[in-house]
């Protein structure tokens, strides 16, 4: 978290002519499980993030007891159980995007390379997405997978069919520039 903020302040306070620098103004990070017996979908919408697109760096930070499921009991069991939430309070990304033009306005297919940190356990990550700039916005959108392995979450052997050991993530983040 501590380090998330120091990027952030350092994104920030750093003014480039050329830079161009955004936050987000609204934020749509779901995953979807399935599992034998039952699929599992979840919802948060308030992540945060922030982008310098003369850079390409980029982070967000996810809070992990914001997301949403449909029954409130997914919800205790993934907070309490497997994400272990009061330990581990949020999920972060940092790292670059890397294979766009700032002055295409058109859809452009990207990569994000960077360092993942889930459940206390960061990883190396390379992820496909698009980003789009629209007038004064930046849309970026992504979907991948993440294996619960790799993140050290463990599922209980009693509810193994109920949880896949991969989850199909889904990120949207909505920029609007930041004014000085």
């Amino acid at each position: 978290m501590i380090r998330f903020l120091c990027v952030v302040l350092a994104v920030i306070s750093f003014d480039g002519l050329a830079q161009k620098r955004y936050t987000s103004e609204r934020s749509d990070v779901s995953f979807f499980s399935k599992g034998v017996i039952e699929n599992i979908k979840a919802t948060n919408t308030t992540a945060t993030s922030i982008f310098d697109s003369a850079t390409g760096e980029v982070a967000f930070l996810v809070k992990t007891n914001d997301f949403h499921f449909e029954k409130k009991l997914m919800q205790v069991h993934f907070n309490e159980k497997y994400m272990e939430t009061e330990k581990y309070p949020s999920s972060s990304f940092e790292g670059k995007i890397i294979g766009y033009n700032p002055d295409n306005k058109e859809l452009q297919n990207v990569q994000a390379v960077g360092k993942m940190t889930i459940h206390g356990v960061t990883n190396d990550v390379e992820i496909k997405g698009t980003i789009h700039f629209e007038q004064e916005r930046v849309i970026m959108k992504s979907q991948f997978v993440v294996r619960l392995q790799d993140y050290d979450i463990r599922v209980p052997q009693i509810v193994w069919q109920n949880i896949a050991q991969e989850v199909e993530v889904t990120v949207e983040f909505f920029y609007r520039p930041v004014t000085n």
